[in-house]
């Protein structure tokens, strides 16, 4: 009986309790058409239907009314335990349309939860893909050391040049695999904020000569000429210069490996108030609108084979991109296809 009760709905439930009270009202009727009043049938008739009409309005407010305060006092409790989570001092206003306060709230959690939903779906895809990458990019070396000795199980162990050509193969192969699981540990260690930068005063210009320096071998290889483009004064940035080395080290060596033969790769300076902007730029083959919102992504190669070919692991634009975000500062790209690309981010000025 309990459960039919709970499970009528307030119209339902003032008919029921109304048609009771007509029916007891019929009754009142029934006894006095037994005296036979002349307008005992009619007096019946009416007191019958105002009865239930009356009764069936009054029910219905009334249980409307009981759950509108249920409902508010629920509301209030909620809303109470969600402003001491947030430690707000928000009040609530009782006197506004809580029904259309609630539609509201839900709709807004709905569209809250819509956007969390689709986040853990970009990460979980994200995730898979990463791991893919990770497995793909470690299988390479892994496969290409075990072909090397193979080959010299099979034979190669009597030729001394053959041992040393395959050891140096399967050595630059470890070492591939070395660096790589070096940048995943560096890129672990900017995101969870466990690296710690050493901020010091230095001056940019020279830093980047030691870089032209340190990248002159490959460039030349390359016939690639890389040039500092404005060093006529020093220029001081509060900085990690270990860290900034590492920024313009790996965004030169990207220019020199999609770089043009007899191409030029410059770096130049940018006054801007309270910030320096470095520029490095080139000539080379430039890359297509489409990959550049994803070019800072870990493993991501706009040309896979000549990254693969060159040694890249393809997590130095994600590692430049960290770095430069742990200084609390903003790094970009702009690039034409054929032309050439610029790779452009910010330091503060000491």
């Amino acid at each position: 009986m309990a459960l039919q009760v709970r499970n009528l709905t307030p119209k339902q439930l003032s008919f029921r309790l109304a048609l009771g009270v007509a029916f007891l009202c019929g009754l009142v009727g029934t006894g006095v058409w037994l005296l036979n009043s002349p307008f005992s049938f009619l007096f019946t008739f009416l007191l019958f239907v105002g009865s239930l009409l009356s009764s069936y309005f009054i029910f219905l407010w009334g249980i409307k009314h009981f759950i509108d305060r249920k409902i508010r006092l629920i509301y209030k409790t909620i809303h109470n335990l969600k402003v001491g989570l947030k430690k707000d001092n928000q009040q609530l206003d009782m006197s506004q349309d809580i029904f259309g306060k609630i539609r509201e709230e839900v709709i807004e959690w709905d569209k809250h939860n819509r956007k969390e939903i689709e986040r853990l779906t970009d990460q979980e895809k994200y995730r898979r893909e990463f791991l893919g990458n990770v497995s793909h990019e470690l299988k390479t070396p892994i496969f290409s050391i075990q072909g090397y000795i193979l080959t010299l199980l099979e034979g190669g162990l009597e030729d001394k040049k053959i041992n040393r050509d395959f050891l140096l193969k399967a050595e630059k192969s470890i070492n591939r695999m070395i660096e790589m699981v070096d940048d995943l540990d560096e890129i672990a260690k900017l995101e969870s904020n466990r690296m710690q930068l050493n901020f010091q005063r230095f001056d940019l210009s020279e830093l980047c000569k030691e870089v032209i320096e340190s990248t002159e071998y490959k460039a030349k290889k390359k016939k690639i000429k890389v040039r500092l483009a404005n060093n006529t004064k020093p220029t001081f940035v509060k900085a990690d210069p270990s860290r900034i080395s590492q920024v313009i080290t790996n965004l030169v060596m990207n220019s020199i490996n999609y770089g043009k033969e007899n191409g030029e790769t410059r770096i130049k300076f940018y006054d801007m108030d309270e910030n320096i902007l470095v520029e490095v730029s080139d000539n080379g083959r430039g890359i297509s609108e489409e990959h550049l919102p994803r070019l800072f992504e870990r493993f991501y190669r706009v040309d896979k084979g000549r990254s693969r070919a060159d040694g890249g692991s393809g997590l130095g634009l994600a590692i430049v991109k960290h770095i430069i975000e742990a200084h609390k500062q903003t790094i970009n790209v702009r690039s034409v296809l054929g032309e050439g690309s610029v790779f452009s981010f910010t330091l503060k000025k000491a």
